[in-house]
């Protein structure tokens, strides 16, 4: 009996420190953790992906941490990150037998196709056809999407093959380049090559600034010379309401806009994005001043002829 009761009493006062012991080691070993990954630069979170890669990354176990500390993409971060990096172009459309497919090859280079995260948007130069989509590999699932409801006359035929050839599951195959070209094999053996351009946020590493301008039917000399026929623009701004509420003083604007084709025939107003160039050291400014003569700073870009009127 003195015996138990010796060996009871032992393993009451063993067990406690036993466990208390084991719960500092453990600290310790948290502790250390936390600091290897303060110097190796990764969070407790995980490191987050560039934002011009896809948002939600996949959990492939290829991913990986160089020795440098860089992040590599996997094979499908790698393929949405060049798929949403660029604007792409219908180039040719064949069927089954390799023929081309006249709907398609008829719009010259009108069809589009964008990704974003979540939705792809596509295009033959009328309605804009918004779809969600899903990337698994190579193959691409298209759902049935949302459309505007412009009436296309010539363009209807065009839009609606390209419509049934989206939907459903594709496979695709990219080569990468400075101008990379994608290749889209349907259901229906059909094959849509597409060519790649790098959207304005990629092409000028930064977010777009929404400015809005009128543009004149008439254009105007504006050289030495008088060959040279620039545009006549005048600012625009619109209130929360999307109200017209002031115009500005139209002035000769000798630039470019990236995406529109002026035909001197309708009195527009455009929605533009414009980009600020790195080249340049420009002053912060909230306002788009009337007389804005440092174009030359800026890339503009067409978003959208939100009014048109035919002159007469």
């Amino acid at each position: 009996m003195v015996g138990r009761a010796k060996k009871s009493a032992l393993t009451t006062f063993l067990l406690p420190s036993i466990v208390a012991v084991s719960l500092i080691l453990g600290a310790c070993q948290k502790e250390n953790t936390a600091h290897d990954n303060e110097g190796s630069g990764i969070s407790n979170t995980g490191e987050k992906v560039d934002s011009l890669a896809i948002e939600d990354r996949a959990s492939d176990t290829n991913s990986a941490t160089t020795e440098s500390g860089s992040t590599t993409f996997t094979p499908k971060e790698k393929l949405m990150n060049t798929l949403s990096r660029h604007r792409w172009s219908l180039v040719s459309a064949t069927d089954a037998n390799e023929q081309p497919i006249s709907e398609l090859t008829d719009i010259d280079g009108q069809g589009t196709l964008v990704f974003n995260p979540e939705t792809l948007i596509y295009s033959v130069g009328c309605n804009t056809i918004s779809a969600a989509y899903q990337l698994q590999g190579h193959t691409l699932s298209i759902e049935e999407g949302m459309s505007t409801k412009i009436s296309c006359n010539e363009l209807d035929m065009a839009e609606n093959k390209l419509n049934a050839l989206m939907l459903g599951n594709s496979e695709l195959k990219i080569e990468q380049s400075d101008s990379p070209v994608l290749t889209q094999f349907t259901n229906d053996n059909v094959t849509l090559v597409w060519n790649g351009r790098l959207t304005p946020q990629a092409k000028y590493n930064s977010k777009g600034e929404t400015v809005f301008w009128a543009v004149n039917a008439k254009e105007v000399n504006c050289d030495m010379n008088g060959e040279k026929q620039c545009l006549q623009v005048r600012p625009v701004t619109y209130n929360d309401q999307g109200v017209k509420v002031r115009e500005g003083k139209w002035r000769v604007f000798a630039g470019e806009i990236d995406g529109y084709h002026h035909e001197g025939m309708h009195e527009e107003v455009l929605r533009l994005q414009r980009y600020r160039l790195e080249t340049n050291e420009l002053i912060e400014s909230d306002e788009t001043t009337e007389n804005d003569n440092d174009d030359e700073k800026y890339a503009y870009v067409l978003d959208a002829v939100i009014e048109s009127a035919v002159v007469e």
